[in-house]
């Protein structure tokens, strides 16, 4: 019961219960206008100030409160005993939005010990031991189904924690399931690649070579021309096993686990034995998660794959660095740039820089793409770290 509206109408309903009690007793007194009066005070409290408590008070403002409503039920009390019907909303209400259990239970006392003091100022001494009973009853009755409540509502607490962590793990689980299989896809893909398409390249590219070898000393037009096509077929067939072999080393999944500083190091070695060309490797960010590692290394494979298809370049060079709160992936080599006549498209637009983009954009950053500084190609990805993500948004 934590609508406010609920609390308004409770208020308005115990002091027109408490007015119709001394209505039922004409002819009517100075107790009775009292009784009107006190009950009156109590509902303009309630409206102007009590109903800012829900759901939940400050400490100070549930203390302050608790006792002006504990200060107008002792009046109220003294003047006419039915007035303690008003302890059925009060100890619900300083309970249902108390800041913390112990608050509630001073509260709750700060009420009986109004009814004790009410009782008392109105018939003394004997008032004092009826009003110590009701008010005993009444709060062991608040306190015990206080807890109760409280204790209830703690648990329901707990299990919607348990329940979305346990959705959470769920989520993961289906995650770390997705990629699994696509992991597993893809290496599958590799290895059909390379066991058909680049296989079946590999044996076109001998077949020329050892024609080419028997044509050797036959001479005439004929020969010279046969000698041209064989070439032709080599260069094409090679060129498609380059392109091939670059596919199979896009597809090939790295694994994540390892940490990505060793991911990116063996992607650089196996690019190293299939093209001959160096690659350098610099990491100085640690502590990344999975998703951002993942986003890296695919983004460096196919900075890579550019390099092997479009730069014709002798060295290259991988850096990831931590600047401020960003990753920052840098793919670099000494071939030749976009706009150089040499190179064989400029990759600007083609797929593999579109999908980079499209993957980076996912996380929230952006890629450059462009001639170096000294030459070459750079690429660049920029994207912001998890961690300081949450930092920003003020969680811990």
């Amino acid at each position: 019961m934590q609508n406010v509206r609920w609390w308004d109408a409770a208020a308005i309903a115990v002091t027109v219960v408490i007015a119709a009690i001394s209505l039922l007793d004409p002819p009517f007194g100075a107790d009775d206008v009292g009784t009107w009066a006190v009950a009156g005070v109590f509902l303009v409290l309630h409206l102007a100030w009590g109903r800012r408590s829900v759901p939940v008070a400050t400490p100070r403002a549930h203390l302050a409160i608790s006792i002006a409503y504990a200060v107008l039920l002792a009046i109220g009390t003294a003047i006419e005993p039915s007035f303690a019907i008003l302890q059925a909303f009060l100890y619900p209400f300083v309970w249902s939005t108390s800041p913390s259990t112990r608050s509630a239970i001073v509260a709750n006392l700060a009420i009986a010990v109004a009814i004790v003091v009410g009782y008392a100022v109105r018939e003394w001494p004997a008032g004092i031991v009826v009003g110590a009973v009701v008010a005993a009853l009444s709060v062991g009755f608040s306190i015990a189904l206080g807890l109760w409540v409280t204790r209830i509502a703690e648990f329901g607490e707990e299990r919607g924690r348990l329940l979305a962590e346990l959705q959470s793990a769920q989520g993961q689980l289906a995650t770390m399931h997705r990629d699994a299989g696509v992991a597993d896809e893809r290496a599958r893909l590799a290895r059909e690649i390379h066991d058909t398409i680049a296989q079946s390249l590999t044996g076109l590219v001998m077949v020329a070579q050892r024609t080419e070898r028997r044509l050797a000393g036959v001479e005439g037009a004929d020969a010279a021309s046969a000698r041209r096509d064989l070439e032709l077929m080599e260069q094409m067939a090679r060129e498609a096993l380059t392109e091939a072999r670059g596919l199979v080393a896009s597809l090939a999944p790295v694994d994540p686990e390892a940490g990505l500083g060793e991911a990116l190091r063996r992607l650089a070695s196996t690019f190293e034995r299939e093209t001959g060309v160096r690659v350098s490797v610099t990491t100085d960010a640690s502590g990344l998660d999975r998703e951002l590692e993942v986003v890296v290394l695919r983004c460096a494979q196919e900075g890579l794959a550019n390099v092997r298809k479009h730069a014709h370049a002798t060295t290259a060079s991988i850096s990831v660095a931590d600047a401020t709160g960003e990753l920052v992936l840098e793919v670099r080599d000494d071939g030749v740039g976009p706009g150089d006549p040499a190179r064989q498209g400029d990759g600007v637009g083609g797929f593999g820089l579109a999908g980079m983009r499209d993957r980076v954009a996912l996380v929230g950053g952006r890629l450059e793409f462009g001639a170096g500084e000294s030459g070459g190609t750079a690429l660049r990805v920029i994207v912001p770290r998890a961690d300081a993500v949450r930092r920003v948004g003020g969680e811990p």
